[in-house]
């Protein structure tokens, strides 16, 4: 990037912002339930910090030991909600997405998984496990945009979102999840 650019969320972005990009890594976890419903994992964050309170998918920086961004998701994944590495099979390797606020790049990847018999998240990050039915998030409905201010943005911003129960998912994990709601439902991976 030379100059700003438009991430696709409308937001814009600086040369300083691109430069001191960090690394990361996220699990998009679904499953296909007993009565055959494709559902997908997601999480709320615990309270506190710049995320606090936000829709996310697990995952998070890139460490020296990690061998690769997948594996910073599976161990990631393992630490926030407590689904080892053996209980996801990778479908795909989505595009990577940037945040302008964060300075993060985000690795996200598709990944079908055992659904284990309790989930254990991490207090310290995670206020609640969301399991929801994709087919639930293809509705109208459920789709809105709003003009939002926040402490680190200069001004307001339109933002797109999808309603999760009573939450919006938007941001990073609504530009990575929301292109994958038809495809998921059309049957593109193996779930």
């Amino acid at each position: 990037m030379s100059e700003s650019q438009i991430l696709p969320s409308g937001i814009p972005t600086s040369p300083q912002n691109s430069a001191s990009r960090q690394d990361a890594s996220v699990l998009v976890p679904v499953y296909r339930n007993a009565a055959g419903a494709i559902h997908v994992v997601m999480m709320r964050r615990a309270p506190g910090g710049l995320h606090g309170g936000q829709l996310a998918f697990p995952g998070g920086r890139r460490e020296a030991h990690d061998a690769d961004a997948f594996a910073t998701a599976l161990r990631e994944t393992e630490e926030e909600i407590g689904l080892p590495p053996t209980s996801v099979t990778l479908l795909a390797t989505l595009p990577v997405v940037e945040t302008h606020t964060t300075g993060m790049r985000i690795a996200p990847f598709l990944g079908r998984i055992v659904v284990p018999p309790a989930w254990r998240p991490d207090p310290a990050e995670v206020a609640e496990l969301i399991d929801v039915p994709v087919a639930s998030l293809a509705r109208p409905e459920v789709r809105g945009s709003s003009l939002e201010t926040f402490p680190t943005w200069p001004v307001a911003q339109r933002i797109d979102w999808l309603l999760v129960g009573p939450h919006r998912l938007w941001g990073a994990s609504y530009r990575i999840f929301e292109p994958l709601v038809p495809r998921l439902l059309a049957g593109e991976w193996p779930i």
